[in-house]
């Protein structure tokens, strides 16, 4: 018996599943490849199926691969798309040889005060589509460039319009009006905004950096964020060495993200705690700063993910190909590694078991390459490659019969 609206895409080339490694460790990615290139049967993959084409059930519609290579759907596990204006001129002079810092934020937060909820809809409503047309299927979004109550509010109502991941970032820098009293911030973060904002997201997050909000700040307002229900994750080592990592492990964060300048004592509670590594290579690329050594969290056992950072700033891409292959380049991933840190990782990192994956009681999101291998997103960097994108099971960009 057919699946109701289902589709049946045969004679796959490639089939990624990562339906064999946990979601708890970085494990390899669970493919397989076949000879559906050269006309042979290759895989299949349905709905809530995957396995050889001749035992493929029945299906409303099939599509042929013709020996190209099909992913779960990415799951981006960090980004920052409620926001006002461009920074272009800001990274022009980083290129030019400026250094990096965190109060650039303060310019996005002018911008995003002063926008309509009608042109901040836009925008993030640009973005998300933007995303999904490569591929990403699954994505968490943060406020923290309006820093008032009520502008912390509406970003988390406005991104709770495009995903149920949503992050308050109350905590992403001190605002111009509180300069000199980061005390007086912090209890407005952990007081009144919280309780604005609380209700319209699952997760909170804080800067825990020189020059936003240091290890004391930023275990106040996660245990005020616990407290109202919300689960913490941590901005952390972004900048320089710092207390970040070990702040996110004692609030019992799902990831800490960034994780650019980490210390021997770093890695041990990476490695023995279930806090996920979140590497953001889009943001070193952005402010031309070292990469995370991907390679040491992977070798001592550390669970990593890859996400876009996307904002305005530090890290202005939504391509999670771009990401792959980053790191796959310049921070020592094999190509298996960084598919799955960009597909299971970000999953782990969102502590999501029906995303990151294609099997059975998994979300049918998926990606069709116009490539035999996954090892192309990091091979043919900057080339378009995502064929179509399926999201629950219905196709949702991109269609399965031509190139992009």
């Amino acid at each position: 018996m057919a699946h109701p609206h289902s589709t049946l895409i045969t004679r796959i080339g490639e089939l990624v599943t990562n339906d064999s490694v946990s979601l708890a460790c970085s494990g390899p990615l669970a493919s397989s490849s076949s000879p559906g290139a050269s006309g042979g049967p290759g895989f299949a993959a349905i709905t809530a199926w995957t396995g050889p084409a001749a035992r493929a059930p029945a299906a409303d519609s099939i599509i042929d691969a013709d020996g190209r290579a099909v992913l779960p759907g990415f799951v981006d596990s960090h980004a920052h798309l409620v926001f006002a204006g461009e920074r272009s001129a800001e990274f022009a002079a980083r290129m030019a040889g400026l250094p990096y810092q965190a109060g650039g934020i303060l310019t996005t937060v002018a911008a995003t005060r002063a926008a309509t909820d009608v042109a901040l809809r836009a925008n993030l409503r640009r973005l998300a589509a933007e995303m999904l047309r490569q591929g990403t299927t699954t994505f968490e979004c943060k406020s923290g460039y309006g820093l008032t109550v009520a502008d912390e509010k509406r970003g988390l109502m406005l991104a709770a319009e495009v995903t149920p991941e949503v992050t308050f970032l109350g905590a992403h820098v001190v605002p111009p009006e509180f300069a000199g009293d980061v005390t007086g911030y912090v209890d407005l973060v952990c007081g009144p905004m919280l309780d604005a904002c609380a209700p319209h997201a699952r997760w909170v997050d804080v800067f825990c950096e020189d020059g936003a909000f240091g290890a004391e700040e930023a275990a106040a307002v996660l245990a005020a964020g616990r407290a109202a229900g919300l689960v913490p994750r941590v901005h952390a080592n972004q900048l320089g060495p710092g207390p970040g990592v070990r702040v996110a492990a004692e609030a019992g964060a799902a990831s800490a993200d960034h994780c650019t300048f980490l210390s021997d004592a770093d890695i041990d509670v990476l490695t023995s705690t279930p806090v996920v590594a979140t590497l953001l290579p889009g943001a070193e690329f952005g402010t031309r700063q070292l990469f995370p050594d991907a390679r040491r969290l992977l070798d001592t056992g550390a669970t990593v993910a890859l996400a876009t950072d996307c904002n305005p700033g530090s890290s202005f891409t939504s391509s999670m190909p771009f990401c792959v292959a980053l790191a796959v380049r310049d921070m020592r991933m094999t190509t298996q590694e960084a598919v799955w840190a960009a597909t299971a990782g970000g999953a782990a990192a969102l502590r999501r078991l029906d995303v990151g994956r294609l099997g059975a009681g998994a979300r049918a999101d998926l990606i069709l390459l116009d490539a035999p291998s996954h090892a192309y997103l990091a091979y043919r960097p900057g080339v378009p490659q995502i064929a179509a994108v399926w999201q629950a099971g219905r196709l949702a960009a991109g269609s399965p019969l031509s190139s992009p």
